[in-house]
């Protein structure tokens, strides 16, 4: 193998030494990234002329949104790659992926309720994106549950990487179901490469902001995770040795 080659990190030691020196920066970066973002954001911004102070909701629920369809595509990457090359870092990975998207999921549904109640008048609808976004939360409790069902580690990756699959069917129709279905109450992308589509620029850069700190700490969490996730497989390992001897 090419001492450049990207596969090196597929091997346990070389990731736990690599993500071991890159989880302080991580960590820093997300403290500083969310303590900026979003005091800029609930603190240095204007109520918008409609929806008054509930807009500043923004800075919480579109990166929440943004990392909970993105956790998947992370996990769908992983289980390929797993598939294709049987890398067990990228198996187990996707599995340290699984808890945190759920998690940013549901800060996604919670804070998109509050926000949508005022202006709809109802907590929630069956929108389409928020309809397929609530059967993407259920997909990630079924990939949890599976892993946790199964108790031989490389047949729990094949059927939960197969979970994957499907499951990236509700990913992409979170993301792109308001340019599928027009009549749902959801509003547009807040960001968009169209510039006259974003939001106002009183909240776009602490938006940005915003975002990077939850890709900072979705990062963060999955290396501490995937970390956790090697040293347990290795444990098992050992304790499967020592019932043998």
């Amino acid at each position: 193998m090419h001492p450049m080659s990207i596969w090196r990190y597929a091997n346990p030691v070389e990731f736990l030494r690599v993500s071991g020196a890159a989880l302080p920066w991580f960590w820093a970066g997300t403290a500083l990234c969310l303590a900026t973002g979003l005091a800029w954001g609930f603190f240095g911004t204007p109520d918008d002329y409609r929806q008054g102070s509930t807009v500043k909701i923004l800075f919480l629920h579109v990166p929440a949104a943004l990392m909970a369809i993105n956790a998947w595509l992370m996990m769908l990457a992983a289980s390929l790659i797993w598939i294709i090359r049987r890398h067990h870092v990228s198996a187990l990975a996707a599995r340290a992926a699984a808890p945190v998207g759920a998690v940013m999921t549901v800060i996604a549904l919670f804070t998109g309720a509050v926000w949508g109640q005022p202006m709809w008048g109802t907590w929630w609808v069956w929108d389409p994106r928020l309809t397929s976004f609530f059967i993407l939360f259920v997909f990630y409790l079924g990939y949890i549950a599976l892993w946790n069902a199964i108790d031989e580690p490389d047949r729990a990756a094949d059927l939960t990487a197969v979970l994957c699959l499907v499951g990236s069917v509700f990913a992409l129709l979170s993301r792109y179901a308001v340019f599928f279905w027009s009549q749902g109450l959801h509003q547009g992308p807040s960001l968009s490469l169209d510039r006259q589509e974003n939001v106002d620029n009183a909240f776009y850069w602490p938006l940005l902001i915003c975002i990077a700190g939850f890709i900072l700490l979705f990062l963060s969490l999955v290396l501490l995770r995937t970390r956790t996730e090697i040293r347990a497989r290795r444990l098992r390992a050992l304790q499967n040795l020592q019932a043998r001897a």
